[in-house]
């Protein structure tokens, strides 16, 4: 069992949200905090601007990363005996709902 066993897929995504993350609040305290004055110009707002940016471009990162790391659905065969009879409950169901509509 390694440090990283639970971050299992798609570790390129969790790094860029995570760079991002960091990169973007780094900016914004910066800009908010920081008395940034050249020539007579501010670039705080700036900064809290790119920062802003860079925070909203990691949730790109983290839903790849959330969405690479969910398992697909079980197969029928490992659902065993249960899934063929959630499956003809659920086809028992469509069929009432479909012939109810269609007398309608």
């Amino acid at each position: 069992m390694g440090l990283c066993d639970g971050l299992s897929h798609c570790k390129l995504a969790l790094a860029f949200a995570v760079v991002m993350d960091l990169l973007g609040g780094a900016a914004l305290l910066v800009g908010v905090f920081a008395h940034l004055e050249i020539n007579g110009k501010d670039f705080g707002d700036f900064l809290v601007y790119s920062g802003a940016l860079l925070v909203v471009m990691s949730l790109a990162g983290w839903v790849l990363w959330y969405s690479g790391n969910i398992e697909g659905l079980m197969q029928q065969k490992e659902l065993g005996h249960i899934g063929n009879a959630v499956d003809r409950i659920a086809r028992t169901l469509s069929r009432k709902i479909r012939s109810y509509r269609s007398y309608h």
